[in-house]
Parts: C-alpha cells; sequence; structure tokens
C-alpha cells in the first residue's frame, strides 16, 4: 500500500512541476520597472483561472501525501 502511495506522490510532484511551467508570467521582471503598468492589473482567463484551481490541488495532494509519507501512518 505505500508503494502506491509513494507512486502517486511522485507522479503528483512531476505533474506539479509541469503546471507551474505552463502558467503565464506575471510581470515583465526587472524590465517591467521603467514600462508603463497597464497590464499589471489585468485579470486573469477562464483558463488561467482553471490552471490555477488543478495546480492547488495537485499541491495538496503532494503535501499530504509528503505529510503522510514521512510520517509513516501508512
Amino acid at each position: 500500500m505505500s508503494q502506491i502511495f509513494t507512486w502517486i506522490w511522485v507522479f503528483s510532484g512531476i505533474l506539479l512541476i509541469l503546471l507551474v511551467l505552463l502558467h503565464s508570467p506575471k510581470g515583465d521582471g526587472m524590465g517591467g520597472i521603467a514600462a508603463s503598468g497597464s497590464s499589471m492589473f489585468t485579470s486573469a482567463t477562464s483558463a488561467e483561472a482553471s490552471l490555477n484551481k488543478i495546480t492547488w490541488t495537485i499541491l495538496f495532494i503532494f503535501l499530504a501525501l509528503a505529510i503522510i509519507l514521512s510520517a509513516g501512518w501508512i
């Protein structure tokens, strides 16, 4: 049983990395300091909002399994 949860934990970690890389950048970095701030306050599209929800869900699964597996509760 512990082996199954370990594989789910590894898979959720890899999926979490991919989901974070899919997010669009929120700012222009250091180059955006001198630029106008008109694009700073745009709202997220529905695709971005859905991606945020999926990312938070996978993060919760990853962290919960990390705690469960490290505590030896299984």
